[in-house]
Parts: C-alpha cells; sequence; structure tokens
C-alpha cells in the first residue's frame, strides 16, 4: 500500500502534461518509496517533484545569460537539491537552431536566459513543453509567460544605445536620441550591433523597427543603418563589450549590458533609452520538449520562478528588472536611470508569427549574411 501511493503521487503530477507542439511528453520516472501513507501533498507543495527529480539525479541547461550568471544559478540549484547541473551558454538563436535540428531529443533538458522571440519560434514549432508551474503565481503580470505554459519569464530588460563619451567628445559628435539619429552620416563605421541569426537581441531590434515603422520602413531604414555598421557581433550583449574600449562608439543592445561595463571601471559608458520609443525584452525559462529528465526540468522551472535563484543575478553581472513579486529588484537598473515607460506596446504574436520572415528581410535589405562583418564565432 506504501509503495502504491508513492508511485500514485509521481503519476499525477504527470497527468495532463502536454507538449506545445501536440507530441507526447516524455514518462515519468518512479520515485523512492514514500515513508508513510500520507495523501497527496497540496498543491504549492513541491515535495513529491523534489523527490522524484532527485531520482532522476542530473540536469542539462543550455544558458542564454551571460556565462557568470549561468554559472551562478547552476551551482545553485545543485547545492539546493543535490542535482548534478551540466550546463552550457549559447545564444538564444543557437539554442533555437540546435534544439529544432535534433527533432524532439534534446541534448539538454531547460532552457534559461535570453529574450523570448526565439522561445516564441520554438513554441510555434512544437519544441517546448507545457508546463502549468506552481510559481507562475509569482510573477507580476500573465504578459510575462506564454500563454499555452511554455515558457515563464524571469527578468526583463530595455533596448537602448550605449555610446562612448570620450569617443564622441574627440570626434565632436552628439550622441544619439533616437532610432533615426542612427542612420545619419557621421556615424559612418560607428555603430555595433548583433547578428539576427545567431543573436535574439537583434531579432528584437528587427521586430521593433516593424512595430514602430512598418515593415517596408523598417527594411529601407535598415538598409540606411548597415552603411553605418561595422559589425554585427555573436551575441547580443556583444556591442556592449566594444563600446568601453573604443572598439565601437555606438552599441545597440539591452541597457542591462551597458551597466556591468560601467560596473567594470568603463566609466565613459552612456546610457541612452531612445527618445522615440523601444522595446524591452522578457527573458525566460522553458523545457524542452522531449526532455530526459522531466521532473529535474520541472523543478528548475519552479526554481527559476523563486528568489532562490533571481535574487543572485545582481551578485553575478546581471541587472535586469525581475518579474516576480517576491524578488528584490537590483539598485543597478534605476540608478543608471533606465526608464522602463518609454517602451512600444510590443505585439508579441506579430513577432512569433512573422519573425522568421522578417530576419530574411532584413539579410535582404543590407545585401546577405554572408558579409564578413556578421560574426558567427
Amino acid at each position: 500500500m506504501k509503495k502504491m501511493v508513492a508511485l500514485l503521487l509521481v503519476f499525477v503530477m504527470a497527468l495532463g502534461l502536454a507538449a506545445c507542439g501536440g507530441t507526447t511528453p516524455p514518462s515519468t520516472p518512479q520515485s523512492p518509496d514514500s515513508s508513510s501513507d500520507t495523501p497527496a501533498p497540496p498543491a504549492d507543495d513541491l515535495s513529491a517533484l523534489i523527490e522524484a527529480a532527485k531520482a532522476e539525479g542530473e540536469l542539462t541547461v543550455y544558458g542564454s545569460c551571460e556565462e557568470e550568471h549561468l554559472a551562478a544559478v547552476c551551482q545553485n540549484f545543485e547545492k539546493i537539491y543535490g542535482i548534478q547541473v551540466k550546463y552550457q551558454r549559447l545564444s538564444t538563436s543557437e539554442v533555437y537552431t540546435k534544439i529544432a535540428e535534433e527533432k524532439g531529443k534534446p541534448s539538454a533538458d531547460v532552457w534559461f536566459g535570453g529574450t523570448t522571440d526565439p522561445y516564441n519560434e520554438a513554441v510555434a514549432d512544437g519544441l517546448l513543453m507545457q508546463y502549468d508551474a506552481v510559481n507562475a503565481k509569482n510573477l507580476i503580470g500573465d504578459q510575462y509567460k506564454d500563454p499555452t505554459n511554455c515558457w515563464y519569464g524571469i527578468y526583463k530588460g530595455i533596448l537602448g544605445f550605449m555610446v562612448n563619451t570620450e569617443e564622441l567628445k574627440r570626434l565632436n559628435l552628439e550622441a544619439p536620441k533616437t532610432w533615426d539619429d542612427l542612420i545619419k552620416p557621421e556615424y559612418k563605421g560607428l555603430i555595433m550591433l548583433s547578428n539576427p541569426n545567431t543573436a535574439g537581441t537583434a531579432k528584437l531590434v528587427i521586430n521593433t523597427m516593424v512595430q514602430m515603422k512598418g515593415h517596408d520602413a523598417a527594411m529601407e531604414y535598415f538598409k540606411e543603418l548597415d552603411k553605418n555598421v561595422v559589425q554585427y557581433t555573436k551575441s547580443g550583449s556583444g556591442p556592449s563589450k566594444m563600446v568601453g574600449p573604443g572598439e565601437c562608439v555606438i552599441g545597440v543592445g539591452f541597457l542591462h549590458d551597458g551597466i556591468y561595463q560601467i560596473l567594470q571601471g568603463y566609466d565613459n559608458i552612456e546610457l541612452i533609452v531612445p527618445s522615440d520609443g523601444t522595446s524591452f525584452e522578457v527573458g525566460a525559462t522553458a523545457i524542452f520538449n522531449g526532455t530526459t529528465h522531466p521532473n529535474a526540468a520541472k523543478l528548475w522551472v519552479e526554481y527559476a520562478l523563486s528568489p532562490e535563484c533571481v535574487d543572485i543575478a545582481k551578485e553575478n553581472g546581471a541587472y535586469q528588472f525581475l518579474v516576480l513579486k517576491n524578488a528584490t529588484q537590483p539598485p543597478q537598473a534605476t540608478q543608471f536611470g533606465l526608464d522602463m515607460n518609454n517602451t512600444i506596446d510590443y505585439d508579441f504574436e506579430d513577432a512569433k508569427n512573422n519573425i522568421k520572415q522578417y530576419v530574411e528581410d532584413f539579410f535582404a535589405a543590407v545585401g546577405g549574411s554572408s558579409d564578413s562583418r556578421f560574426k558567427t564565432e
């Protein structure tokens, strides 16, 4: 009787799960025998899930946040639950491409960090598993999760410009204040942004311009902007790392990456929120459809939606605004005057449904991705 009750607890937790693409998720392994005949735990009690996850014993994480942040959250999960964690840092588009090629047999269990545009591509392709997370109650709003519970938000970050004030002074140039300022001829060869083939940040830039300007005007804009771009970096955070040393004068990306560089000692960096409006990312976490460690993966999502995970970000070089009600906001995000109120009403559905075509149109406008400025390493 005792053994049957324990098995039923784990079996019940697995019921109702379905892959967002409609395929069947892997079966849930059995947990060890229960020590007593007790009723099923309440919905917010994760004890049965924890035991099932520990029985699986390991987890592999693909992380699209910065390496320092990724390492910290993975090591903390391992410390709390005693589950061995392997992790690898990949850009969001790299993760999407990799799991798409693996066709439901992913080489990792969960995805952590990085903007949700590639996550939404994965949802549309049935690559992420639906999971009704208990700790989703901690989110500050439903806009910070996928409507079908295929991903959950953990932070948000505002898109803008990072400029080298010393170089601008030397060149006798003013800092750009709007998106249209970036296409001024005096900025030729001074700008870096990321590669849409490898970075979700660049996809967000494309979607933002399409939503602000309309499709055709946005592609004409990118054609003009391309004349001023010296390099398209592999990673979305790449431009921020080039501004302080003077390898570029203007970097386009998430401003929390600029905060990190300033706190590293580059006090020649100014952060600019475009006055004509901008957008923001939602950094997310998700379970890959076909995971071989489904209980450990579900426990990871619960962990990611808790202060035990998100509160250590600011101690490890990540200064995004957090989207959990019970989390502690990093003071650095407000210290540098980042304004989250100047953002557009971003259309996530349009981005999810059309980003593949928009990226193709972007490369058609700028002359193709074979240009050596588009870095992939």
